[in-house]
């Protein structure tokens, strides 16, 4: 424990966001999130279906997966996280975790259009997102221990977000350039994909799940090469009994601490309408803007390159005025750029009508790319931060559970508002507008918080 310098602990913090961020850009997003719609919409061709209805149906299917996922992690994650508490041991969670995270992602593979499955796609899917959520948890809950200076873990927050997403728009050059292939047949490389994988049977997309798998195996390394639990005095084992009576005490004081159930009240409608946007926005471009794989590939790059850039930014504006304006500014952009959004259509930018064959709808997308993905990681990295402040000091673990629970309590509300808009409208562009309700509640919520919480420091 005595080599381990504090610079290796926040650098060792900092891969588990390089390593775990491919799960969110290429598999939630940008890569797989389109071939399932892509590949589903097929199969419900095939079977019938209209194929505006069938765009909207396999949208719909998409949303329900991750609405019943999300369902679940809201109901283990606090009890997991005060389990973690009472004993003082995270890392033993995060392998378990991370093992999720590898055999989902990497089962994806077997997805092919040939014998494609919605069912199963969907439920290997979940158990690398499982994974991927509870180890961000409790590798979240280290936060508070990498400097003792609350104002420095704002800019500790935002460097590792940014990180994690240099390492997104690593992973997902490498899959364009290398292996997904475009209608030529050929990478954006210009070379046939790597391996000579089979462009008729897609195996030049469905590679991103061992690929996300791989790239996690390999950066995880230093995370836990420098990571390490703190001895906590008096620890007990891991009892299920303990861990759900402290959660029990914990729930019945948050009356106590207004500003802590008020922040985990708005950010679990914000941080909902953003993972709306995330998990829709590349379907959402394949299906109404016509996009191809390669398309929202790019569009994924220049989201996470801006993204990147604003964490940066944004940890340092954090560590200059705290979290709270930062939060604020950033739902603010991200309501226009969701009104932006559902006014797009191919001919059509603000109910403008700019001509069949116009490349503005086009440039417009991109450029709502950049603001989610700019706005989108400060949000993320200082709502992080925000939760050190709020969160009882003794129990960030515990706090940190509460605050997915609060983020999953609702997580299958964006989808699932998706879901049911695009089944009732039959329109994906429609689909998208119940993110813009969600923000504005989040936003409202915030009224009641402090900004550097209740609990006495």
């Amino acid at each position: 424990m005595a080599t381990i310098t504090a610079r290796k602990r926040i650098w060792g913090w900092y891969f588990f966001d390089w390593a775990s961020q491919p799960y969110n850009t290429l598999m939630l997003t940008f890569i797989f999130g389109p071939y399932f719609a892509q590949t589903a919409t097929a199969a419900l061709v095939a079977d019938g279906m209209a194929l505006d209805v069938a765009k909207a149906q396999a949208q719909a299917y998409w949303g329900y997966g991750l609405t019943a996922t999300g369902i679940l992690i809201a109901l283990l994650a606090p009890v997991l996280g005060a389990v973690a508490d009472s004993s003082g041991k995270r890392m033993p969670w995060i392998w378990l975790f991370s093992a999720l995270y590898v055999i989902g992602s990497a089962s994806l593979w077997w997805t092919a259009p040939q014998d494609f499955s919605i069912l199963w796609a969907l439920f290997f899917f979940g158990i690398g997102l499982i994974g991927m959520e509870f180890a961000t948890i409790f590798t979240n809950s280290y936060l508070p221990e990498l400097d003792q200076d609350p104002g420095e873990r704002g800019r500790i927050s935002g460097s590792g977000w940014a990180f994690g997403y240099v390492g997104g728009v690593v992973a997902l050059m490498l899959m364009i350039a290398l292996f997904q292939a475009g209608d030529s047949g050929k990478t954006m490389a210009g070379m046939a994909p790597l391996f000579g994988l089979d462009t008729a049977t897609k195996a030049d997309t469905r590679i991103v799940g061992p690929l996300t798998a791989i790239w996690y195996v390999l950066f995880m390394i230093p995370f836990f090469l420098y990571t390490r639990d703190i001895p906590k005095l008096n620890p007990v084992r891991y009892e299920l009994g303990k861990g759900l009576s402290d959660l029990a005490r914990t729930l019945r004081n948050l009356p106590r601490h207004p500003s802590l159930m008020a922040y985990l009240g708005s950010s679990m409608f914000y941080r909902d309408a953003l993972n709306g946007m995330y998990t829709f926005g590349g379907i959402y471009a394949l299906g109404v803007l016509n996009w191809s794989i390669i398309d929202i590939g790019i569009f994924g790059i220049l989201a996470a390159i801006s993204g990147a850039i604003f964490c940066w930014i944004g940890g340092r504006v954090d560590r200059r005025v705290g979290p709270m304006p930062v939060i604020i500014f950033c739902c603010v952009t991200l309501v226009l750029t969701a009104i932006l959004i559902i006014s797009l259509t191919p001919t059509s930018v603000m109910g403008i009508d700019v001509g069949a064959g116009s490349a503005l709808p086009d440039i417009t997308f991109y450029l709502a790319g950049a603001l989610i993905g700019a706005a989108g990681g400060a949000l993320q990295a200082s709502s992080r931060n925000m939760l050190t402040r709020q969160g009882n000091p003794d129990r960030m673990t515990e706090s940190f559970g509460l605050y997915a629970l609060s983020g999953k309590a609702t997580s299958f509300l964006a989808p699932m508002l998706i879901a049911v808009m695009s089944d009732v409208t039959d329109s994906q562009r429609l689909g998208i507008t119940p993110v813009v309700g969600l923000f504005i509640i989040g936003l409202i919520l915030l009224a009641w918080v402090k900004p550097n919480g209740d609990f006495s420091k």
